[in-house]
Formats: structure tokens, sequence, C-alpha cells
């Protein structure tokens, strides 16, 4: 008689093949590491333009109206609250999808990176998008001679597509965590 172990079941060789198809699915959030690398480049690219932006604005400063100075400085405001979006889909969706960041060595580390969930990430991204409309039509209501009307009311539809989404998101977000709390 010989000490061998049982031959497997088929309940325990579908428990291994189930296991290893929850690790690769769990290892397969590294698949995003890189697309957040990217952005992060994009942050560079954004860098540049800002740079661009700016020189343009300053070389042009003594010989510009008061109303393109306005222009430049919003179009530097614009460039730099994209560049606010990247950062906060880059550590939301690292630290939310990817794996959590350790902020202990890090002093000056701004709290709210680590704490965004979903929601807080979809609030943000959407305040986001809607100060960045918003300045759109601001730009275009400074320089309104050179827009046609029919132009000017798509980026005020547009807009206002934003601010309610956002409205209905909030509400939704908020609905949804009362009821979580047992509330109404």
């Amino acid at each position: 008689m010989t000490d061998q172990p049982d031959p497997p079941t088929s309940s325990s060789a579908t428990k291994r093949v189930e296991r290893g198809f929850e690790t690769v699915l769990f290892n397969s959030r590294w698949l995003m590491a890189p697309f957040y690398f990217g952005l992060v480049i994009s942050l560079l690219v954004l860098l540049y333009k800002f740079v661009v932006l700016l020189a343009e604005l300053i070389l042009h400063a003594t010989l510009a109206k008061e109303s393109d100075i306005i222009l430049g400085v919003l179009s530097l405001i614009d460039v730099s609250l994209t560049g606010n979006l990247v950062l906060i889909v880059v550590f939301s969706g690292y630290e939310n999808f990817v794996s959590r960041i350790d902020p202990g060595d890090h002093p000056d580390w701004p709290e709210w990176m680590t704490k965004v969930d979903f929601a807080g990430l979809k609030q943000k991204l959407l305040a986001s998008i809607v100060a960045i409309s918003a300045i759109q039509v601001l730009k275009a209501f400074m320089n309104i001679d050179s827009y046609d009307q029919t132009k000017l009311a798509w980026l005020i539809g547009i807009h206002l597509v934003f601010v309610i989404s956002t409205l209905i998101m909030a509400l939704s977000d908020r609905w949804g965590h009362s009821d979580d709390k047992g509330g109404h």
C-alpha cells in the first residue's frame, strides 16, 4: 500500500482554474499603468503649450489690447485646468484601479490624492470640464465680434449640458449616499 494522495476531484480542479483566472484578472489591473504614464507625458505636452502661450502673452503685452491680455490669461487658465484634470485622472485612477499610493514618505502630499473614490473622481472631472467649458464661453464672449451666432449658441448649449450633467450627477451621488446611510 502506498501513501499517494487521493486523485483530485473535479471540484478542486475547478477551484484551481477559478483561482488562476481570478489571479490573471486581478493582475491585469497593471495594464492600466502605461496609460497613466502616457497621461503624465501628456502633462509635459501641456507644459510646453503653457510656456509657448505665456511667452506669446509676454512678448505681445506692450502692443496688445486689454481684451487680448484677458484672452491670453484665460488661455493659460484653460491649459492649467486641463493639466489639473489630467493629474486628477492619473492619481485617482492609479489609486482606485491599480495600486494604493503610500503618502507616508511625502509630508507635503496633498490629502485628496489618496482619498478620491470613484464618485469623487466623477465629481472632480465634471467640475473641471465645466470650468474649462466656462472659460471657452467666456473667451467667445470676450471675442464676440469674431463668432457667428450659431457657434456661440452651440458653445452655450454645450456648456449648459455640462452644468446640468454635473448637477444631476452630484444629486444622484448625494441621494445614493443618503440611501446607503438609511436616509431617504
